[in-house]
Protein backbone atom coordinates (compact mmCIF):
# COMPACT_ATOMS: atom_id res chain seq x y z
CA UNK A 1 0.00 0.00 0.00
CA UNK A 2 1.18 3.49 -0.85
CA UNK A 3 1.22 6.48 1.42
CA UNK A 4 -2.11 8.30 1.93
CA UNK A 5 -2.49 11.45 -0.14
CA UNK A 6 -4.13 14.63 1.11
CA UNK A 7 -6.97 15.63 -1.21
CA UNK A 8 -7.95 19.28 -0.80
CA UNK A 9 -11.47 20.51 -1.41
CA UNK A 10 -12.45 23.10 -3.98
CA UNK A 11 -12.78 25.65 -1.20
CA UNK A 12 -9.08 25.16 -0.38
CA UNK A 13 -8.02 26.13 -3.92
CA UNK A 14 -6.66 29.59 -4.65
CA UNK A 15 -8.24 31.63 -7.45
CA UNK A 16 -5.33 30.93 -9.81
CA UNK A 17 -5.84 27.18 -9.24
CA UNK A 18 -9.07 27.29 -11.29
CA UNK A 19 -6.97 27.45 -14.45
CA UNK A 20 -5.08 24.36 -13.34
CA UNK A 21 -7.98 22.36 -11.86
CA UNK A 22 -11.15 23.57 -13.50
CA UNK A 23 -12.33 24.95 -16.80
CA UNK A 24 -11.61 28.02 -18.88
CA UNK A 25 -14.65 29.84 -20.25
CA UNK A 26 -14.74 32.48 -22.98
CA UNK A 27 -17.66 34.24 -24.61
CA UNK A 28 -18.00 33.67 -28.34
CA UNK A 29 -18.60 36.37 -30.99
CA UNK A 30 -22.32 35.79 -30.38
CA UNK A 31 -23.25 37.24 -26.97
CA UNK A 32 -24.61 34.68 -24.48
CA UNK A 33 -22.76 31.75 -26.09
CA UNK A 34 -19.61 30.40 -24.44
CA UNK A 35 -16.79 27.98 -25.22
CA UNK A 36 -15.75 25.85 -22.25
CA UNK A 37 -12.26 24.35 -22.31
CA UNK A 38 -11.52 21.83 -19.57
CA UNK A 39 -8.12 21.31 -18.08
CA UNK A 40 -7.26 17.70 -18.94
CA UNK A 41 -5.19 15.75 -16.45
CA UNK A 42 -3.49 12.86 -18.25
CA UNK A 43 -1.27 10.10 -16.94
CA UNK A 44 -0.51 6.47 -17.78
CA UNK A 45 -4.03 5.45 -16.69
CA UNK A 46 -5.78 7.82 -19.10
CA UNK A 47 -7.42 11.21 -18.53
CA UNK A 48 -9.54 13.07 -16.02
CA UNK A 49 -11.35 16.35 -16.54
CA UNK A 50 -14.27 18.36 -15.22
CA UNK A 51 -16.56 18.72 -18.23
CA UNK A 52 -19.23 20.74 -16.43
CA UNK A 53 -18.88 23.23 -13.57
CA UNK A 54 -22.16 24.97 -12.74
CA UNK A 55 -20.43 27.37 -10.36
CA UNK A 56 -17.85 28.55 -12.93
CA UNK A 57 -20.50 28.89 -15.64
CA UNK A 58 -22.71 30.90 -13.30
CA UNK A 59 -19.76 33.07 -12.31
CA UNK A 60 -19.01 33.92 -15.96
CA UNK A 61 -22.56 34.19 -17.33
CA UNK A 62 -24.11 35.80 -14.26
CA UNK A 63 -26.99 33.35 -14.17
CA UNK A 64 -27.80 30.00 -12.66
CA UNK A 65 -28.13 27.18 -15.19
CA UNK A 66 -30.78 24.61 -14.31
CA UNK A 67 -29.88 21.47 -16.28
CA UNK A 68 -32.74 18.94 -16.33
CA UNK A 69 -32.40 16.80 -19.44
CA UNK A 70 -29.46 15.09 -21.15
CA UNK A 71 -29.60 13.87 -24.76
CA UNK A 72 -27.16 11.92 -26.92
CA UNK A 73 -26.97 11.69 -30.70
CA UNK A 74 -24.72 9.46 -32.81
CA UNK A 75 -24.07 10.71 -36.34
CA UNK A 76 -22.35 9.57 -39.50
CA UNK A 77 -19.69 11.80 -41.03
CA UNK A 78 -21.27 14.70 -42.95
CA UNK A 79 -24.61 14.58 -41.11
CA UNK A 80 -26.00 17.99 -40.10
CA UNK A 81 -28.15 18.14 -36.96
CA UNK A 82 -30.16 21.26 -36.31
CA UNK A 83 -30.90 24.04 -36.57
CA UNK A 84 -32.57 24.01 -33.18
CA UNK A 85 -33.83 26.70 -30.89
CA UNK A 86 -36.77 27.15 -28.57
CA UNK A 87 -39.03 30.20 -28.55
CA UNK A 88 -38.84 32.71 -25.74
CA UNK A 89 -40.21 33.17 -23.10
CA UNK A 90 -39.84 29.47 -22.29
CA UNK A 91 -36.56 28.97 -24.09
CA UNK A 92 -34.04 26.19 -23.70
CA UNK A 93 -30.38 26.76 -22.91
CA UNK A 94 -28.00 23.96 -23.91
CA UNK A 95 -24.61 22.66 -22.84
CA UNK A 96 -23.11 20.55 -25.63
CA UNK A 97 -19.99 18.41 -25.91
CA UNK A 98 -18.66 15.62 -28.16
CA UNK A 99 -17.80 12.49 -26.18
CA UNK A 100 -16.56 10.57 -29.23
CA UNK A 101 -15.32 11.76 -32.62
CA UNK A 102 -15.59 15.36 -33.78
CA UNK A 103 -18.26 17.87 -34.79
CA UNK A 104 -18.20 21.50 -35.81
CA UNK A 105 -20.83 23.17 -33.66
CA UNK A 106 -22.51 26.42 -34.76
CA UNK A 107 -24.32 29.06 -32.74
CA UNK A 108 -26.53 31.35 -34.82
CA UNK A 109 -28.08 34.53 -33.46
CA UNK A 110 -31.74 34.45 -34.49
CA UNK A 111 -32.86 37.03 -31.92
CA UNK A 112 -34.74 39.66 -33.92
CA UNK A 113 -33.41 43.09 -32.92
CA UNK A 114 -30.09 41.72 -31.62
CA UNK A 115 -27.00 43.64 -32.79
CA UNK A 116 -25.57 40.29 -33.95
CA UNK A 117 -28.79 39.01 -35.56
CA UNK A 118 -27.95 36.71 -38.48
CA UNK A 119 -24.34 36.22 -37.39
CA UNK A 120 -22.76 32.96 -36.25
CA UNK A 121 -19.73 31.50 -34.54
CA UNK A 122 -18.47 27.95 -34.32
CA UNK A 123 -16.45 25.69 -32.03
CA UNK A 124 -14.75 22.39 -32.83
CA UNK A 125 -16.00 19.83 -30.30
CA UNK A 126 -14.02 16.60 -30.21
CA UNK A 127 -12.69 13.79 -28.04
CA UNK A 128 -9.20 15.31 -28.00
CA UNK A 129 -9.60 18.80 -26.49
CA UNK A 130 -12.99 17.86 -25.00
CA UNK A 131 -14.37 21.40 -25.26
CA UNK A 132 -18.03 22.15 -24.66
CA UNK A 133 -20.29 24.99 -25.69
CA UNK A 134 -22.99 26.74 -23.68
CA UNK A 135 -25.82 28.21 -25.75
CA UNK A 136 -28.29 30.56 -24.08
CA UNK A 137 -32.02 30.55 -24.74
CA UNK A 138 -33.17 31.98 -28.08
CA UNK A 139 -29.90 31.24 -29.86
CA UNK A 140 -30.01 28.64 -32.63
CA UNK A 141 -27.68 25.66 -32.63
CA UNK A 142 -26.55 23.11 -35.22
CA UNK A 143 -23.58 20.87 -35.85
CA UNK A 144 -22.02 18.85 -38.63
CA UNK A 145 -20.34 15.52 -37.86
CA UNK A 146 -16.73 15.51 -39.02
CA UNK A 147 -16.16 11.83 -38.17
CA UNK A 148 -18.19 8.63 -38.41
CA UNK A 149 -19.90 7.70 -35.17
CA UNK A 150 -19.57 11.18 -33.66
CA UNK A 151 -21.33 11.13 -30.30
CA UNK A 152 -22.69 14.43 -29.04
CA UNK A 153 -24.18 14.90 -25.60
CA UNK A 154 -26.34 17.86 -24.78
CA UNK A 155 -27.84 18.92 -21.50
CA UNK A 156 -30.56 21.47 -21.13
CA UNK A 157 -33.56 22.56 -19.20
CA UNK A 158 -36.78 20.65 -19.85
CA UNK A 159 -37.53 20.18 -23.54
CA UNK A 160 -41.25 20.82 -23.04
CA UNK A 161 -41.34 23.98 -25.09
CA UNK A 162 -44.07 25.68 -27.08
CA UNK A 163 -42.26 26.01 -30.38
CA UNK A 164 -39.02 24.94 -31.93
CA UNK A 165 -37.69 25.91 -35.34
CA UNK A 166 -36.17 28.74 -37.27
CA UNK A 167 -36.67 32.23 -35.82
CA UNK A 168 -37.81 33.99 -38.94
CA UNK A 169 -39.80 32.38 -41.73
CA UNK A 170 -37.96 34.48 -44.30
CA UNK A 171 -34.49 33.18 -43.34
CA UNK A 172 -32.79 30.12 -44.85
CA UNK A 173 -29.84 28.76 -42.90
CA UNK A 174 -27.41 26.28 -44.46
CA UNK A 175 -24.76 24.54 -42.37
CA UNK A 176 -21.70 23.00 -44.01
CA UNK A 177 -18.22 22.05 -42.82
CA UNK A 178 -16.86 25.33 -44.20
CA UNK A 179 -19.37 27.56 -42.44
CA UNK A 180 -22.89 28.64 -41.74
CA UNK A 181 -24.76 30.57 -44.43
CA UNK A 182 -27.82 32.73 -43.86
CA UNK A 183 -29.98 33.90 -46.72
CA UNK A 184 -32.73 36.48 -46.46
CA UNK A 185 -35.63 35.20 -48.60
CA UNK A 186 -37.59 38.43 -48.23
CA UNK A 187 -40.79 38.98 -46.28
Amino acid sequence: MGQPISCGTSSSLRTDDWIRWGVQIRELAIPDAYEITPVIHADDRGQFLEWYRFDRLEEVTGRRIDLRQVNTSVSRKGVVRGIHFADIPIGQAKYVTATKGAVLDFVIDVRVGSPTFGQWDSVLLDDVDRKAIFISEALAHAFIALTDGAVVGSASRDARVEGEGVAAEHMRVTVRADGCYLEDLGS
